[in-house]
């Protein structure tokens, strides 16, 4: 699986008090390698001050060395406003080492106040990195972010650039020229511009997002790679900054053969939170070593940072195919219906937990009648799908004011989930009273009791959540990890871990922290929200995690997986690109709550691995697939 870590050292460069022309802030870092030497060039802004009889912060790009790449020395004013077209200021550089000189564009301001036809590409050329040969104004309307190819491409010097960046919808265009002249020529730019649509790279995913340009192309064996910037729901409330990467074809850069579903990273860290423009990522240049893929990028508009990856390991994410793996649904579903005979569950049951005891397989189902009281029924079967047993009367229900109802509407004991460690059962449900926002309790009760259906023998249930804090999907990892006991729960929109050293630690006065270890991805089918389905299941690999997800263009639920490392669970080591599970059958798109399947249970039968799930929060199914063939996919 594909991951990317940011450097410990970050912010790796940070705004100088010591310099006027960087003192509040240094930001979108372009690396480039010369002999050993790493040197980045990168925006600078000073204070407020007079220029050109308008008060504004002037960027200029200043210049800086290293030997690795986070520890930088020798810094420098490299670039800075002397011409008419760049006199408000010269921002945003990118690097490209082109036959022996240097090439670096960078955002020109003409105008103040800002505005489109005033922010341009300007370029600079240096034979050395020390001095500046010269500068050429290279476009005449808006746009920003130009980078250039390291090498030609079928004789042609190419570049990629941003265009309409302030005057949406933007698009990436390339451009070919047939001598260096033609990249500042006005009479180039003006035909080219006049054909624009033959010139665009079609980056967009969906309506209202916006893309630009990040670092220059770096070439690999599988296609030119384009880190850039990816802004869903751009100028909304909403907005996400995230760093994407797609691969262009090597002799043809307009054709993608490769990208990525999800950005590879998105505002995190405290440092990415805070600053001159808050929540903003935004990648600005990269270098390969090796096979370490250094990715440089802005920190709120602020400092710059460090993000590395396995090349290998992201070409081969961005080049996988569309996997095709699914559950495939018993023939006998829904195996379980209401049943109008009996008044606690006659409206819906659904959202089951399933576990293996004494050579059977038992179900523990939510439940809701008329008056829409939650309760958990029970079931036995043999095979997993034939029901050979199921009791009249419910086994568990509100015992606790914080789980009776205060005012006609949902409330209960809903979604139950079974761990056994040693030799009882703990089960953790979502508490809600109709009232407060739903909580996590947990009960117990011993293998045998429960096996002898001494019902009556679960614990006081508890609450282990927070109060105000819409908590649930929880469950107890059926063993301890590292001599603790580990929680899984969602509060939203991620699925979270705690440990704690004993169960008494949940004191009334203790409960669950945030601790998110996996995320909504934006532009997939689990963009909105995420939480967990069935308990943990231990493999070889890693554990084992079902998860559903939720869209936030259909709000439909799907089902996942993800795998979690043995030792520390918090890593995650794979996670499926598709949804194994969604709703397709009429008793799971229509129902009580429309096109949802929801399991909370999951068991190994033979080499299958089988979840059992509520359909459209009405009727209970079944569904299987080979566990191996999920646990390769999560490996890839």
């Amino acid at each position: 699986m594909f991951t990317i870590e940011r450097s410990q050292e970050n912010p790796i460069i940070l705004p100088d008090s010591r310099n006027a022309w960087e003192d509040l802030s240094t930001f979108n870092g372009s690396p480039v390698k010369k002999g050993r030497d790493i040197h980045v060039l990168y925006r600078a802004l000073g204070h407020p001050e007079l220029h050109h009889g308008e008060m504004l912060p002037l960027s200029t790009i200043g210049r800086a060395k290293s030997l690795d790449g986070i520890h930088f020395e020798e810094y420098e004013q490299f670039i800075f406003p002397e011409k008419d077209w760049e006199r408000f200021g010269c921002e945003d550089p990118r690097v490209t080492k082109f036959e022996n000189k240097y090439y670096i564009f960078y955002t020109a301001l003409s105008t103040f106040p800002f505005s489109p036809p005033g922010i341009t590409v300007g370029l600079a050329i240096s034979k050395d990195l020390k001095k500046i040969e010269s500068k050429h104004h290279v476009t005449r309307f808006n746009s920003k972010a130009m980078a250039l190819f390291p090498e030609r491409i079928n004789g042609k010097i190419m570049a990629l650039l941003s265009v309409n960046t302030d005057q949406p919808p933007a698009s990436i265009g390339l451009a070919a020229f047939e001598k260096e002249s033609d990249i500042w020529s006005e009479k180039y730019w003006g035909n080219w511009h006049d054909a624009l649509p033959r010139h665009i790279l079609n980056l967009h995913k969906q309506e209202g997002d916006h893309v630009e340009i990040g670092a220059a192309p770096i070439k690999t064996k599988k296609g030119w790679l384009l880190i850039y910037a990816h802004i869903y729901h751009y100028g909304r409330p909403e907005q996400v900054f995230g760093i994407e990467a797609v691969l262009l074809d090597l002799e043809n850069p307009q054709k993608i053969v490769g990208r990525t579903q999800t950005p590879m990273m998105v505002a995190q860290e405290e440092y990415e939170h805070y600053g001159m423009v808050p929540n903003i990522i935004f990648p600005s240049g990269a270098y390969v070593d090796k096979d370490n893929l250094h990715i440089y990028y802005g920190a709120a508009d602020t400092t710059i940072c460090r993000a590395t990856a396995s090349l290998s390991d992201l070409l081969k994410e961005m080049t996988a195919p569309e996997s095709k793996l699914r559950f495939e649904r018993s023939e006998e579903n829904p195996i379980l219906m209401p049943r109008t005979e009996n008044a606690w569950e006659d409206v819906a049951v659904f959202n089951p937990a399933v576990f293996q005891e004494d050579g059977k397989i038992h179900i523990v189902y939510r439940a809701m009648g008329k008056d829409a009281t939650s309760q958990f029924g029970y079931a036995v079967s043999k095979d997993g799908i034939h029901i050979d047993e199921r009791l009249p009367k419910p086994i568990y229900g509100p015992r606790e004011n914080f789980e009776k109802k205060t005012h006609p509407g949902n409330s209960g004991c809903e979604d139950p989930r079974f761990a056994r460690l040693n030799n009882k059962y703990y089960v953790c449900y979502t508490a809600f009273d109709g009232t407060n926002p739903p909580r996590v309790a947990l009960t117990s009760i011993g293998v045998k009791d429960f096996l002898e259906r001494k019902f009556d023998q679960f614990a006081q249930p508890k609450l282990i959540s927070a109060p105000g804090i819409d908590d649930k999907d929880a469950i107890l990892f059926p063993e301890k990890i590292n001599g603790q006991y580990a929680f899984i729960h969602r509060i939203q929109p991620s699925i979270h871990l705690n440990y704690v050293k004993s169960l008494d630690d949940f004191d009334g006065e203790t409960f669950f922290t945030r601790n998110p270890i996996l995320s909504p991805r934006i532009g997939m089918w689990d963009d909105l929200k995420v939480g967990l389905s069935a308990t943990p299941i231990k493999t070889a690999e890693g554990w084992l995690l079902v998860y559903h997800g939720v869209s936030s263009k259909d709000s439909t639920y799907r089902v996942g997986a993800a795998l979690l490392d043995l030792k520390h669970p918090e890593k995650i080591l794979g996670r499926t690109r598709t949804p194994l599970l969604e709703p397709e059958m009429p008793y799971e798109k229509a129902g009580v709550v429309p096109n949802v399947v929801f399991p909370c249970g999951a068991i190994i039968v033979g080499k299958k691995l089988f979840v059992y799930y509520g359909g459209a929060d009405k009727v209970i199914g079944v569904a299987s697939l080979e566990l191996a063939e999920l646990l390769k996919e999560l490996k890839a």
